[in-house]
């Protein structure tokens, strides 16, 4: 299966929404995008909106932790918001709830970066 990825900026926080599963295929997608967001014109943060993932491996999970590295590194918020109930699992299992913000919904990560 394949990951389309959309992109929408909300004021001054990136919101990015891949939609499929993310995988070895697929995550390379999705790190290009974040590494772009991350390139220019700064947001205040970026939500990786995962509502539309039904799947994620350790690949997409070390994508969104180098990702949440590098806006940490540029004073970036980084949030990743309304995983499933199998990928946030998996999210828990990993511990990646320990590095990086799992919010609820998109809206909560948004106004929450916002400040």
């Amino acid at each position: 299966m394949t990951s389309d990825i959309s992109i929408r900026r909300e004021h001054d926080v990136v919101v990015v929404t891949p939609v499929g599963e993310m995988d070895a295929v697929t995550s390379p997608g999705l790190a290009d995008v974040l590494e772009d967001v991350l390139a220019a014109d700064l947001p205040r943060g970026v939500v990786v909106d995962l509502a539309k993932v039904g799947f994620c491996d350790s690949r997409c999970i070390g994508v969104l932790v180098a990702a949440y590295r590098r806006g940490r590194d540029l004073d970036v918020g980084f949030v990743v918001a309304e995983p499933q109930q199998q990928v946030n699992r998996l999210f828990v299992i990993a511990g990646i709830d320990q590095v990086i913000p799992i919010l609820p919904t998109t809206a909560e990560a948004v106004d929450g970066l916002r400040g």
